[in-house]
């Protein structure tokens, strides 16, 4: 049986990826594929070139003080921010690795801006793939080609489980970073017990919360994954790449909570095709 993990998008939270999968590797169960968005595919690439050990240790150390200075402020690019010194430091983590000559087969998904259409990358080079799947609109440049301006994959595609069946994945372990919107909404100061004046940008940020735990919801739906794990890390800010201690505990929990699920779908699983 060949198994794909699904690594959804979700900027600072994707850490708790990490221990997502730290945790199923402890238990026996590896991926035989890999696939990722946004930041799932940086996690899910080095996955794939086993190199996670390497991630976790730059995920737990970095300050806010190393996010500002990775940060090349201007509009120039048609965004907030350049990906000289991002893609440097990924050039330093992958060099030029192909995709091809990873250990695990790896795609990572991102969306053309001229079309509106997904586009997968399961060849070539790594870190353009991973740049291109990860280019927040208006924040980070959009990656081009001759024909396509790529952007980051979770507008069209927030949780790649399509992406693992096509390079052969016969049981999907999907990693939902959006799921969480309640803990969310609560960061944001909206529950029952709150008081009604919330701010207009908590209102703003909790909508755009909710349209992409709906486009994630929606996409698993139509993809249909074996099993979904869903961090609880919510009242965790997406922006907030400093949280990796935390969120690598959550992801960790999740995974093992979800533990009796997964065992007893691969069970079925292999005695349906057995």
């Amino acid at each position: 049986m060949r198994i794909g993990f699904a690594l959804g998008g979700g900027a600072g939270l994707g850490w708790a990826h990490i221990g997502v999968v730290q945790a199923l590797m402890e238990e026996g169960i590896e991926a035989n594929i890999v696939t990722g968005t946004s930041i799932g595919s940086i996690v899910g690439a080095c996955v794939a070139a086993d190199m996670l050990d390497e991630l976790e240790e730059i995920a737990r150390e970095l300050t806010f003080k190393e996010m500002l200075s990775l940060g090349e402020f201007g509009f120039g690019s048609g965004s907030l921010i350049g990906a000289g010194k991002i893609e440097r430091r990924l050039r330093d983590h992958f060099g030029f690795l192909t995709i091809e000559g990873m250990p695990k087969p790896f795609a990572a998904v991102a969306a053309d801006l001229y079309t509106g259409e997904r586009v997968v990358f399961d060849e070539g080079d790594v870190v353009t793939a991973i740049r291109a799947s990860s280019a927040v609109p208006g924040v980070l440049p959009p990656v081009e080609t001759s024909r396509m301006l790529l952007a980051d994959g979770g507008m069209v595609d927030p949780i790649p489980v399509a992406a693992a069946r096509d390079l052969g994945a016969d049981f999907i372990i999907a990693v939902d970073l959006q799921g969480d919107y309640e803990g969310r909404a609560r960061r944001y100061g909206l529950s029952p017990h709150s008081p009604k004046n919330s701010k207009a940008l908590n209102t703003a940020r909790a909508g755009w919360s909710m349209a992409l735990q709906a486009l994630s919801r929606a996409r698993l739906d139509l993809d249909r994954p074996d099993v979904v794990i869903t961090p609880q890390i919510g009242h965790i800010d997406m922006v907030d790449f400093t949280k990796a201690d935390d969120l690598i505990a959550l992801g960790k929990k999740a995974a093992f909570d979800e533990l009796p699920t997964i065992l007893s779908r691969l069970n079925s699983h292999e005695q349906r095709v057995g």
